[in-house]
């Protein structure tokens, strides 16, 4: 498997699964754009792969807003003049009862977890269409599945991502693939956050969850971006249109 020199855009590429794809994908050859509203983080990660000798450059990047966007795509043709994969994978998570839910919790998590993915489709749909291929990978939640309590916004954001990615498999036909990838319990920054309230201290919820998933451990960003790796690539060519879930078996029997 390779993609080496593939030009490949990542979004939420900071932290969490997205920084563990920007620095994968990286050391497997591909010239990675790495997008996200994190500046210092983004510096910090470009100076790091780039002294790796890696092609690694930061665009701060804010998803829910179309013009940044645009100037995302515009960026990435004036570097490498070709965008052969994106990695959709900037999400935000609000929290608490929907007694409490509110026109800012709303902009904020569909403005990027959904909004978001349709203006990155949006402009990069004709570069890829140009090109005459492409593929395009959206990071889903197994939230798109289970009924977790006070995450009803973030759970009805990454469901309707599921749909948006057999929605567009289907719109762009003949010249890109679109799948998703449906994480479980990765230890990210986010999954940290979603502790936040909870009595117990976050390694020993931690400890308990591993025990309840069917592998026994929580899952990394490495797991998350070995296996989009493989979807970028073009050992996956038939596969379109479909989620592939990385939990542990967490669906199967699931820890909550």
């Amino acid at each position: 498997m390779s993609l080496k020199n593939k030009v490949i855009i990542v979004t939420g590429g900071t932290s969490g699964i997205g920084e563990g794809c920007s620095r994968h994908l990286a050391q497997l050859g591909g010239k990675v754009v790495v997008a996200s509203i994190q500046r210092k983080e983004g510096k910090a990660l470009e100076k790091a792969e780039r002294s790796n000798v890696h092609d690694v450059h930061f665009v701060h990047t804010d998803v829910a807003d179309e013009k940044s966007v645009q100037a995302l795509i515009s960026r990435t043709l004036k570097l490498h003049g070709r965008i052969d994969a994106l990695v959709s994978n900037a999400g935000v998570l609000r929290m608490g009862p929907v007694t409490e839910f509110d026109e800012a919790m709303w902009d904020a998590v569909m403005g990027v977890n959904v909004k978001g993915n349709l203006w990155l489709a949006k402009h990069v749909a004709p570069v890829m269409k140009k090109q005459g291929k492409g593929v395009i990978c959206i990071t889903t939640s197994v939230a798109a599945f289970v009924g977790f309590p006070n995450h009803t916004l973030y759970c009805a954001s990454k469901a309707a991502l599921e749909a948006l990615v057999r929605s567009l498999a289907v719109e762009l036909a003949g010249y890109a693939r679109v799948v998703g990838v449906c994480p479980g319990t990765i230890d990210t920054p986010m999954l940290a956050a979603s502790c936040d309230g909870w009595a117990k201290p976050v390694a020993e919820i931690y400890a308990e969850v591993e025990q309840k998933i069917p592998v026994r451990r929580l899952g990394t960003p490495l797991d998350m971006a070995r296996a989009i790796a493989f979807l970028l690539s073009d050992e996956a060519s038939y596969i379109d249109a479909t989620t592939l879930t990385i939990d542990g078996g967490t669906l199967a029997l699931p820890p909550w």
